[in-house]
This record gives structure tokens, sequence and C-alpha cells, in this order.
């Protein structure tokens, strides 16, 4: 979230890489602080998110106003989430939920997390993604 750029990252004019969520860490769930704890929970429920987690999966969008990536990231996931039975599409703006934004250790937007029906993080990818790597991220958490 560069604020010289008007919100929108250079990072985000590239086509993401979906990653696995071996080094994803979540600080400041479950813990009873804020403070990072070496081994904090991993998943997130709706009322970390603010929503509710669909019966199969999640896509998570981190969004800042001036982005515009992230309308089209936000028209992307809403598409598939139409499409795909039991997957629901959550977008959160990242300047109003600064500690969930620093817990997932979000630092540009878009920033898409795909959740299992457990709310476990699963993949995550920052930029734009396509249709078709949303659909195969998401082969992971189903």
């Amino acid at each position: 979230m560069d604020k010289r750029t008007g919100g929108t990252p250079e990072a985000c004019s590239r086509v993401p890489r979906w990653r696995r969520n071996e080094d994803t860490r979540v600080h400041g769930q479950g813990d009873g602080g804020s403070s990072p704890d070496p081994s904090p929970a991993s998943r997130l429920d709706a009322a970390g998110l603010g929503a509710e987690l669909g019966e199969r999966a999640t896509l998570v969008q981190f969004s800042s106003a001036f982005c515009a990536p992230c309308r089209a990231t936000r028209r992307v996931l809403g598409e598939v989430a139409r499409m795909v039975p039991g997957v629901a599409h959550v977008e959160i703006d990242a300047e109003a939920r600064l500690e969930l934004v620093r817990a997932l250790g979000v630092l540009k937007t878009p920033t898409v997390l795909v959740l299992d029906a457990g709310g476990r993080v699963v993949r995550r990818a920052v930029g734009q993604p396509r249709k078709a790597d949303v659909i195969a991220a998401l082969g992971e958490a189903v």
C-alpha cells in the first residue's frame, strides 16, 4: 500500500505467482496479546474476517481505495465465487484493518488469500490474478 503511487504498488502490474502457505504467519490470533508468537494459529474465522467463510473455501482480498488492480481483482474473484459452489469472496479494506494486515504480513494490494473450509490459509498471491489461476489455486482448498 504505497501512498506515493496512490495506493497502487508497482508489483500489481504483473501477474501474481501463487505460493503455498508455508511461510505465512498469523500473529495475534488466539494468543491473547499483540506480540508475535513463534507458532501462531494459521486459521481465520468469521469473527476475524468480519464475514462468513464459504462452505468449501474463501477468497480473501486485501484492497486499498485507490488501487486500480484491486477493482479488477474484485471482479475476477466475484466471478469465480459465483461459478464455484461453496466458495465465498471477502474483500477487506487494508487501511481499515491494519491489525489484520500486519498479522498476515500483507505488504501490497491486492493480496489474495485462499482459505480452506476450516479457515486455514492454503495459498496467497500478490497482484491481479487471472481467473484460471484463481480456480487452480482453489483446487488445493476444496
